[in-house]
């Protein structure tokens, strides 16, 4: 799944990207409005988080924009400081289809975002892939070819890493990172994690997905 995320203030935008990533989505993002309503009129996403106080045009006209004049039908979550029911009732009448206050958790976002594609989507799955190996973000099921393959809390958030970035090298700091936050263990702790991935998802197979590059990270890809 493909999302724009439009947000002015760098540091909230940062942790919405990283944590969003996180999740299993592929994401882009605008700092204004017309960078966001040109992304947004020009790649096909499948939901938008659209800040109402941007610099340029306004959240509020970005998305009547896309409503009125590009009949644009793509989900649309809106972010902004504003409580009052009017501005909630303004953002629902020119389109929206949800509305978060700030400040907000990022865990309680991905979850309306769930709520929204399912509702847009018919209950779609979000399924990552890689060559021939699958990963259901829903039912937490890991497939390589016709075989399901048994991975571990700690395996299924390095999976998710590393097809969401695949075939791109991920550092050894972002997979750290998203294992233990700003708390790491000792250096080897990830190389062993790493080495039990790779006997769960390549060891009985022919071709292996998950490569080493030396003294940087890891990628997971079919070359």
């Amino acid at each position: 799944m493909r999302l724009l995320v439009v947000e002015d203030n760098r540091d909230i935008l940062a942790n919405l990207v990283e944590y969003l990533e996180l999740a299993g989505f592929q994401v882009d993002c605008a700092e204004d409005g017309l960078t966001g309503l040109h992304l947004a009129a020009t790649v096909d996403y499948d939901l938008i988080v659209l800040d109402v106080m941007l610099p340029g045009i306004d959240g509020y006209t970005l998305c009547e924009r896309l409503r009125e004049i590009m009949r644009s039908d793509t989900p649309i979550i809106m972010l902004t400081a504003r409580d009052a029911l009017s501005d909630r009732l303004q953002g629902f009448r020119l389109g929206a289809d949800d509305y978060l206050t700030k400040p907000f958790s990022l865990a309680e976002l991905v979850a309306r975002i769930e709520a929204v594609l399912k509702r847009t989507r018919g209950g779609g799955r979000r399924v990552l892939a890689v060559g021939d190996l699958r990963y259901d973000l829903e039912t937490l099921e890991v497939r390589r070819g016709e075989q399901e393959v048994h991975v571990g809390p700690i395996g299924l958030k390095l999976l998710t890493v590393l097809m969401q970035r695949s075939p791109g090298v991920v550092r050894r700091e972002t997979l750290e990172n998203a294992l233990w936050g700003d708390s790491p263990p000792d250096s080897d702790s990830l190389r062993s994690h790493i080495h039990s991935l790779r006997q769960q998802i390549d060891k009985p197979f022919a071709r292996p997905l998950l490569h080493t590059v030396h003294g940087i990270g890891y990628r997971l890809s079919e070359v």
